[in-house]
């Protein structure tokens, strides 16, 4: 293979992407790994340091995923009234501020109340923001090629969620908490720079706003609340990568956290890797094709856990996995944003976001349910996660049969 020939279809590649796309990836990539850099670590900093019981950090997360994914609904009305950009740069604005008062208080060992009341406004800032980015990705990319940059979107933000867990458990090693929000600080204002400096605006808000119904034309859209409500479906089935599947691995199949972590290091690999290029060749085929075919392959894969204690079919489910993610999650997306008219755009892309984050909470609620339901039997727990897949797969190989939307 010729060196240059391989530079230039490189060249070629990267000359088709619009420059804010780029900004909006790489500044979803800052923030992520900023992200994930504190806030895991804050469950253990009020578990261990301030005497938590776990139940109460659960709940504490489970408040804040329902509190943002309403966010989601309104950063989505306020990115179709005043604009993408200014919602975006005034959420993560705010970001800066709110990671700077979680590092004064975990300083000084601040009232928990006070702690937990400036992470929720963390989430809800972070919830507003993503609506708009959104909404500002499908404004930039235009129609014909969504899948492609919200498939670029997802590989900043998982390269953000692979790097900063890492770079946050060093520092907690050697430092102490406050430090981590210190840094989560530091690199939110870079992302924020980033976006004052570069990013564009697409749709002129006063132009959107004049165009867009109220919410509740949003919701009386038919069409969209049935792609909404089957998509929560395979939202919930996705939320049991983390929190339903450590308990399985760890503590039911007896393998180490190294080990399970080895599983969430492939996905994150996986997408980082092909998600991109999958969402390229993906373009040609039925969009609700392939939602359907991305359900069938959670449910499959999830399926796959209950089948074998070894570690190697782990894997191999969690490739299954992740496949369903790659097909399945920049697909949603497009979709939201192509039944949207350019004025409400922001206000679907919300309602679906509420429908991601809440189903995300819901998944880590069910799966924890299940494995309290069936101690002794993975294909029960797994089994009904699988159905849940199958019947979202079906679902979708029947909406849009009569008008198929894109």
């Amino acid at each position: 293979m010729n060196p240059s020939s391989g530079l230039g279809r490189l060249r070629a590649e990267l000359a088709r992407v619009d420059r804010t796309l780029w900004v909006l990836v790489v500044s979803q990539l800052i923030t992520s790994a900023g992200f994930a850099i504190a806030l895991p670590f804050l469950s253990l900093y009020l578990y261990r340091d301030r005497g938590l019981a776990m139940t109460v950090v659960g709940a504490i997360a489970l408040a804040n995923g329902v509190v943002s994914s309403f966010a989601r609904i309104w950063g989505g009305e306020l990115a179709d009234r005043i604009g993408r950009r200014l919602t975006a740069l005034g959420a993560v604005g705010g970001r800066i501020g709110l990671f700077l008062g979680l590092a004064a208080l975990v300083a000084v060992d601040g009232p928990v109340w006070a702690i937990v009341l400036v992470y929720l406004a963390v989430r809800i800032s972070g919830a507003l923001a993503m609506s708009a980015i959104t909404a500002l990705v499908a404004d930039v990319a235009g129609q014909g090629r969504r899948m492609e940059a919200y498939g670029l979107l997802r590989v900043g933000g998982n390269v953000g969620w692979a790097a900063g867990p890492a770079l946050g458990g060093y520092m907690a090693s050697i430092l102490p908490y406050w430090t981590l929000f210190t840094a989560t600080a530091v690199l939110t204002s870079l992302a924020f720079g980033l976006l004052a400096r570069h990013a564009r605006e697409v749709v002129r808000p006063a132009e959107a706003d004049r165009s867009a119904g109220r919410f509740r034309d949003v919701v009386s859209d038919r069409r969209f609340v049935a792609f909404v409500g089957i998509a929560l479906l395979v939202f919930v089935v996705a939320g049991q990568l983390v929190s339903t599947l450590s308990v399985f691995t760890v503590d039911r199949l007896g393998f180490s956290e190294a080990q399970f972590g080895g599983l969430l290091t492939l996905n994150g690999l996986l997408v980082v890797v092909f998600q991109y290029p999958l969402a390229r060749a993906l373009t040609r085929f039925p969009r609700h094709r392939l939602l359907a075919l991305g359900s069938a392959l959670y449910g499959a894969g999830y399926l796959a856990f209950g089948l074998s204690a070894a570690y190697p079919v782990l894997l191999g489910a969690m490739v299954i996995v992740t496949c369903g993610e790659m097909v399945f999650a920049p697909h949603t997306l497009a979709v939201a944003a192509d039944l949207a008219g350019t004025g409400r755009r922001g206000r679907y892309l919300g309602v679906f976001g509420l429908a991601e984050t809440l189903g995300w909470s819901l998944g880590a609620f069910v799966g924890g349910v299940l494995l309290d339901a069936f101690p002794t039997s993975p294909l029960g727990t797994w089994g009904v996660i699988a159905g849940l897949g199958a019947v979202a797969a079906l679902g979708f190989s029947l909406w849009d049969r009569q008008k198929p939307c894109c």
